[in-house]
């Protein structure tokens, strides 16, 4: 098995987060340093570490944890940051669990948080077109030629932003369903439309949503929403 494959089964981070850790010489093999994407290891005879903690093989027996978070803004979706209120303060459990994706600081809403390698990994990559909703309030009237614009897809930074779901809700609202989650995105597109972003919250993730789960809280997934979410 490919290394950053285990690391992303075994629950610590998605393959692309794995392999930038291999990158940064955070994992070792038996003790060596491993920097080589695609090394082969074999999870039940190497033993892998990532910062001096050792990670385990999954179980297959093993019950997965899955759990919602409505992210206050000021809020980093990282596992590890220096100074820095992290998501992973607002979940007070004894297992190691991962967001799955980022939303940025000043953003709120949804966060998905999980120890479950494989569906970290499918939900991450825009390639399986999991849906992401946003409700986004902006300073000044937005106009529906820039909505027309968002819909059909923006170039930011040369690359052509995926078409979207649009959906206005009021003069300065409206609702927008991506199926990727590029760098503070849709901040940069109303950007591009001559307005700024007031608000921005994430209300659903494929079939989650936020429901009335109020910011800073958390809650597990129900058996019905994690069957469905990992089918």
């Amino acid at each position: 098995m490919r290394l950053q494959k285990f690391l992303a089964h075994a629950g610590l981070c998605s393959r692309r987060k794995a392999e930038i850790y291999i990158l940064e010489g955070r994992i070792r093999v038996n003790d060596l340093i491993v920097k080589t994407l695609g090394t082969q290891v074999d999870p039940e005879q190497d033993t892998i570490v990532f910062d001096n903690k050792q990670v385990d093989p999954p179980k297959a027996s093993a019950a997965y944890t899955y759990i919602a978070v409505n992210k206050p803004a000021g809020v980093i979706t990282t596992c590890s940051q220096k100074k820095a209120r992290i998501i992973l303060d607002l979940v007070k459990i004894e297992k190691r669990v991962y967001p799955i994706g980022r939303l940025d600081k000043e953003s709120v809403g949804l966060v998905l948080l999980t120890d479950d390698g494989q569906l970290h990994n499918r939900l991450s990559h825009p390639s399986h077109n999991h849906e992401k909703e946003y409700l986004v309030k902006t300073v000044s009237f937005i106009s529906d030629a820039a909505l027309t614009a968002m819909a059909d897809g923006m170039v930011i930074q040369g690359v052509k932003t995926r078409r979207a779901r649009v959906n206005r809700i009021s003069d300065t609202e409206f609702k927008i369903i991506l199926k990727q989650g590029r760098n503070r995105q849709i901040r940069k597109m109303v950007d591009q439309t001559q307005n700024r972003v007031q608000s921005l919250q994430r209300i659903r993730m494929a079939n989650i949503t936020l429901g009335h789960l109020k910011e800073g809280e958390w809650r597990f997934l129900t058996p019905q929403e994690i069957k469905i979410l990992t089918q």
